[in-house]
């Protein structure tokens, strides 16, 4: 017997899971009567476990060099527009510091995989951070890395890693990456990663070139069965000096109906609302919070270098100081009835 939507919902409230055709059916068939009946449980989910707080991560974006090729990126190797920038480990924690006295209990390290930043001198940083501030939580998202090295900044103190697999396909996966990346690796470091002890986030974007209902069902089947602590979900957006320059962006639609999903299918996940929705829809973050979303991540890079960070075109909050983006999220997020709070905003 074949089901409606909201008894679709409703089961995947229930038992966290779906078959392919229901998954399916539910990317691809909802109304607007449907759409709300999903945020209002995937809220109602996402209350039962972490409340109305929202969590920021202040995010340091320390370096745009890359020694990879993705066909998406803005600041893949090839880009020779891109004007390249590396702070310093000084600046580094000076961020870090910055955001500590603004209330965040969380920072976000992440770079290209810049080869000139060596384990030692990350592990340096972290172990900086740290040491000014043990009750601050550090979040690395630097890449795909030997196991070993993995290890070593756990050691120093870092506790979180992001690396989103961004398509669990090996032939979607060869569509956006060149050859000598594979979406295997990129699964053994993500289960490094867990074995390590990390909270450990992956994700994809929704609406790369080549990309299927198929394939982000796969992606949701794969996530379920690893089961991380975060899941990061945002469009994909054209980056002007890339290969897919003039490919169509992916849709606020189909990523907000991809985080009610989520949130039903991963109820205790860290589930950000991420700039490139703010970035396709002036409320997209807000939007994002109001679909299941409960970690915003403003930007606590020096405001000489943000433009500079450019993964894809026409990103938001490149020009605010760290505390006027404190300040704009804080009095945006109160209006979708969620609250900001000060803490590191652990996995429960």
């Amino acid at each position: 017997m074949t089901m409606n939507n909201k008894e679709l919902i409703d089961l995947l409230r229930q038992s966290q899971h779906l078959d392919h055709d229901g998954y399916k059916q539910l990317l691809t068939s909802l109304t607007k009567e449907d759409e709300d009946y999903l945020y209002k449980n995937a809220c109602a989910v996402r209350e039962e476990v972490y409340g109305k707080d929202v969590y920021l991560r202040g995010l340091i974006e320390f370096s745009n060099y890359c020694k990879n090729n993705c066909f998406y990126c803005g600041i893949r190797k090839d880009n020779l527009k891109a004007e390249r920038y590396r702070l310093t480990p000084g600046d580094i924690v000076a961020c870090a510091e910055k955001g500590y006295q603004l209330g965040f209990r969380t920072v976000v390290l992440q770079s290209g995989e810049d080869m000139w930043f060596s384990d030692e001198m990350i592990c340096e940083i972290v172990k900086a951070i740290k040491a000014l501030h043990p009750d601050m939580a550090i979040t690395l998202s630097i890449g795909e890395k030997e196991k070993d090295s993995y290890r070593k900044y756990f050691e120093a103190g870092a506790e979180r890693y992001l690396l989103r697999q961004e398509t669990s396909n090996p032939e979607h996966y060869r569509q956006l990456h060149p050859k000598e990346l594979s979406i295997a690796h990129r699964k053994q470091c993500l289960q490094d990663l867990k074995d390590i002890g990390y909270q450990v986030g992956c994700g994809i974007m929704v609406g790369t070139p080549g990309q299927t209902y198929d394939h982000i069902i796969e992606d949701l089947i794969y996530m379920k069965d690893f089961n991380p602590h975060m899941v990061g979900i945002g469009p994909f957006i054209p980056h002007a000096d890339t290969p897919f320059k003039d490919e169509p962006r992916g849709t606020l639609e189909d990523t907000l109906h991809l985080l009610g999903i989520i949130r039903l299918m991963l109820p205790h996940c860290l589930l950000p609302a991420t700039t490139a929705l703010g970035t396709i829809d002036p409320l997209g973050r807000e939007k994002g919070l109001l679909a299941g979303a409960n970690v915003v991540m403003p930007n606590l890079s020096p405001r000489g270098v943000r433009s500079k960070y450019m993964l894809y075109d026409g990103k938001i909050c490149t020009g605010e100081e760290a505390a006027e983006c404190h300040a704009c999220m804080e009095r945006r997020i109160k209006r979708t009835g969620y609250e900001v709070v000060e803490a590191r905003g652990d996995y429960r």
